[in-house]
């Protein structure tokens, strides 16, 4: 496995910071192309000028993943920039509600499902369409450990990764053999997004739980973007959990 992606374009929703930037960095680092989309310009702007002078290209345009006719623009300008649309890295996500599942409103509800589920779709629909079915390509969600559990706080997040994941299953046994269709479950990953989850004496505490003991880093849901991306031609509809062993954890006994 030599991790290359020389010659090939990546899209990354969400680019612009924390995980879906660690993403942008590895497909850089890997000789890729990457073109960057987020819905502040600033912030593009900003990352774009941190990621170049690596391997590849970067490049950046403002979207928002919930509004399916951006993603048309994008895609356009992305294959115009680059020759082609190779890889589609679904990242961005929000989280507008946190507590119980049963309260949300449907305003917060409707958001959730909006850039979480429904624009990873209709964006892979997208990229299938305008260029994948007939040249092939890979797509690559970013779901959560919390896709596989409940949620005392985020269960509505957790419910709508949950349906990403069965929706990756699914969209691989359609797109086959000219897409490749594949997920990865991230842990507790530092970023400004999940700071509440992480920040001070919690985090440290969740770390020494872990095996691996420690928090992630966007690198290393970046890794297994990459992995997804160059060398696993035979992997299709699987999620890959990247957690440090959330999952598998012994809790120690209580005293």
């Amino acid at each position: 496995m030599d991790h290359k992606l020389d010659g090939k374009t990546a899209l990354v929703t969400g680019g612009s910071a924390g995980i879906g930037m660690g993403i942008a960095r590895c497909f850089l680092e890997a000789g890729g192309n990457v073109m960057i989309t987020s819905r502040k310009a600033e912030k593009c702007e900003e990352a774009a000028a941190e990621l170049e002078g690596l391997a590849g290209q970067v490049d950046w345009r403002v979207s928002h993943v919930g509004e399916p006719e951006q993603g048309e623009q994008v895609m356009e300008e992305t294959v115009d920039r680059f020759g082609s649309l190779d890889i589609l890295v679904n990242n961005a996500a929000t989280n507008p509600h946190n507590g119980k599942t049963i309260d949300v409103e449907a305003s917060k509800l409707d958001k959730t499902y909006q850039v979480n589920v429904r624009g990873p779709l209709l964006w892979t629909q997208i990229a299938w369409n305008r260029w994948m079915k007939e040249r092939g390509g890979c797509v690559i969600n970013i779901a959560s450990v919390g896709g596989y559990s409940t949620s005392r706080d985020i269960g509505v997040y957790c419910m709508f990764k949950s349906t990403l994941i069965h929706m990756t299953k699914q969209l691989g046994a359609e797109l086959g053999p000219q897409v490749r269709v594949n997920c990865i479950a991230p842990g507790l990953i530092r970023t400004d997004f999940a700071r509440v989850l992480w920040e001070g004496e919690r985090g440290r505490t969740i770390a020494e739980l872990l095996p691996t003991k420690r928090l992630g880093e966007p690198e290393d849901i970046g890794k297994a973007a990459l992995f997804l991306a160059a060398d696993a031609p035979w992997i299709t509809g699987q999620t890959i959990v990247v957690d440090g062993g959330e999952i598998i954890r012994v809790d120690p006994p209580e005293a």
